[in-house]
């Protein structure tokens, strides 16, 4: 009980000194001490199992220890930890890994661009590289996207209450509708080109489409393979660049290194951050089609747009992907992930529950306002991190490390269950008295 009392205190420090704007402290009112694989412990030694993963920043778990000796080793040999975009030994190494490991595998010709640590650098730069190559000043972008909060980020992303933070007004992007927003029976594409091609739209051709294959932070929203494909050969018609945000679904969210692979289709430009650097390091890429390589020197810049410690752990990452089996392991896993949501979902009809995504980015909706929050509130009570997405928070996101053991992952989902079944017995109790 005595450690529990320092706990709570300890949270204080966060509740007068921290701004107003933190939280996930507010969804996980805990101290959290030390972390391992898909596990943390509080201050109270309390055991968490973790369906969140530093929001997709920790695909491969917390301390992963080949990734924590080679840190300790670089840093104790005064390895270089900061160079701005000079070339160190980690920079080299990391690209040569990189180029054999992930693309050249896969068919793929990119250069690789250091924009920044964030997933909002790499967006920012994909936007301004694609007006500078095409000279054009529209960017099309989708309902319920999210691409970070920086303005331009901003500017391509759906959510309402993150576009009123800007402060001011964000031009020069259009929004359309994403796969299925009007429906299964509708193609939006149809509406779409139909803009492009109609001199009467009031739509300037763009300079750029930004997607995300699977709209994580939009609600696990998926397009579908067909709907991706059509969407490239619009672009390549109409000299628009297709860039993927790949940010979250990356580095193997989806079950493969990059999320539309199964699409096949190559985008113009790619954006990675998140589990790039592998240990949870900031770290981001731009990965733009050699001929689109138009930056002089210094154009596009950044203090931090070279992390040395993440090429270290990012470079020890990438041995998941030297062969097939993680990614196996991944579908796998996705699947057993799938089959139990579709059962919780008929186990609790009431909780009028639809199952999205894929891989190891999966989750419940649910129409009842504020049914996701309670969910998630529930679950963390329980020994479970798990957090919503959807601009209602309206879907209960399951994101686990994609290092989990199939036990671990079981224990998680018998502990949403549980969850489910409170918030289902309640439902009809409130029915019963009402």
């Amino acid at each position: 009980m005595k450690v529990l009392d320092q706990s709570v205190l300890s949270l204080g420090v966060f509740e007068t000194l921290e701004s107003e704007v933190r939280s996930y402290c507010r969804s996980f009112p805990t101290l959290f001490t030390r972390a391992s694989g898909y596990k943390l412990w509080d201050a109270a030694g309390r055991e968490y199992i973790d369906f969140f993963a530093g929001a997709g920043a920790l695909n491969y778990g917390h301390n992963h220890p080949e990734m924590k000796k080679k840190l300790i080793e670089y840093l104790l040999e005064d390895g270089i930890t900061h160079s701005l975009d000079m070339a160190t030994e980690a920079k080299g190494k990391f690209l040569e890994r990189f180029q054999e490991v992930i693309l050249r595998p896969r068919g793929l010709s990119y250069k690789i661009m250091f924009p920044g640590p964030t997933g909002a650098n790499s967006v920012e730069s994909a936007l301004k590289l694609a007006r500078k190559v095409t000279g054009r000043t529209t960017v099309m972008a989708f309902t319920n996207a999210f691409h970070g909060m920086t303005l331009g980020a901003l500017s391509v992303t759906g959510n309402k209450f993150k576009r009123k933070g800007a402060g001011i007004p964000l031009h020069h992007t259009v929004s359309m509708p994403y796969d299925g927003y009007l429906g299964a029976d509708i193609d939006t594409l149809d509406y779409i080109e139909s803009n492009i091609q109609d001199s009467g739209s009031g739509m300037s051709l763009p300079a750029a489409v930004i997607v995300e294959t699977i709209q994580g932070e939009g609600g696990i929203n998926e397009a579908r393979v067909e709907w991706l494909r059509r969407l490239e050969s619009i672009c390549k018609n109409h000299g628009i660049l297709l860039i993927v945000d790949d940010v979250q679904m990356g580095c193997g969210r989806t079950g493969t290194f990059f999320s539309f692979e199964e699409a096949g289709i190559t985008p113009d430009i790619i954006c990675l951050s998140k589990s790039i650097g592998g240990y949870g390091m900031p770290m981001a890429l731009t990965l733009l089609k050699p001929e689109l390589d138009i930056w002089e020197p210094g154009e596009h810049n950044g203090t931090f747009r070279g992390n040395n410690l993440a090429f270290i752990t990012a470079a020890v990452a990438l041995r998941y992907w030297e062969s097939d089996e993680f990614q196996v392991g991944i579908k796998k896993k996705g699947e057993l992930l799938n089959r139990r949501l579709h059962q919780l979902v008929a186990q609790f009809p009431a909780l009028q529950g639809e199952v999205r995504g894929r891989g190891l980015m999966q989750g419940i909706a649910f129409s009842r306002q504020g049914l996701a929050e309670q969910l998630c509130a529930a679950a963390f009570s329980k020994g479970l991190i798990m957090e919503t997405s959807g601009t209602d928070s309206e879907v209960a996101k399951i994101m686990p490390p994609l290092i989990i053991e199939q036990s671990g992952l079981l224990q998680g989902l018998d502990i949403l269950e549980a969850s489910m079944r409170e918030a289902s017995e309640k439902l009809k109790a409130g029915q019963t008295h009402s």
